[in-house]
């Protein structure tokens, strides 16, 4: 393939990208989504676990809960306390059967602590653990046919994740009316 036939090959895949986004977002239910909000606002301290692209995608969420001024933490960090009743774990996983996150979920559960997750599924062990699940109706990373989605493996589920966090970051921030002066005061400055 030639460097000119690259270009017309990336345009094309980032359409198809987009096309899948907006096709996504018209499936979810935003009356579902809509309570995340109340989980976040009535917990003590967030914790988010998810892993692989999906952990990116939360560790980005992470980062805005923080900038609004939330006590947030990522699992697995090290200094991520413990876990206790009041607190909220984020978990993400398509499939809902990733054992690091189930093994996450079943420790907040048995401490009183919520677990609200997001997944492809309301038919798996995360589900069943979390006080509420967001359903993506994304294609599983194990979806290899194509159905769902022309991406390769769970793609769509972790760009939507991604997009749909920061849909309620914005939410939240115009719900609140912080000015944005305010929050950069919490953004990084050791970078």
């Amino acid at each position: 393939m030639k460097e000119q036939n690259f270009s017309i090959a990336i345009k094309a895949n980032m359409e198809l990208i987009l096309k899948e986004q907006l096709s996504l977002s018209a499936k979810i239910d935003f009356t579902q989504v809509a309570t995340f909000i109340p989980y976040v606002y009535s917990a003590d301290r967030l914790f988010l676990i998810a892993a692989g692209r999906s952990g990116l995608a939360l560790k980005a969420a992470a980062m805005r809960l923080m900038h609004f001024g939330l006590k947030v933490f990522v699992v697995g960090e090290i200094t991520t306390p413990a876990i206790g009743a009041g607190d909220l774990l984020i978990a993400a996983s398509g499939s809902g059967t990733t054992s690091s996150i189930l093994t996450a979920a079943e420790k907040a559960v048995k401490v009183g602590a919520k677990v609200l997750s997001f997944s492809t599924t309301l038919d798996s062990p995360l589900a069943k653990l979390a006080a509420h699940t967001i359903i993506l109706p994304a294609a599983q990373k194990e979806d290899h046919g194509k159905s769902i989605s022309e991406q390769y493996a769970g793609s769509l589920f972790e760009q939507g994740l991604w997009l749909l966090t920061d849909a309620i970051f914005q939410t939240m921030w115009a719900e609140k009316e912080v000015p944005a002066a305010v929050l950069w005061k919490r953004h990084a400055n050791l970078e």
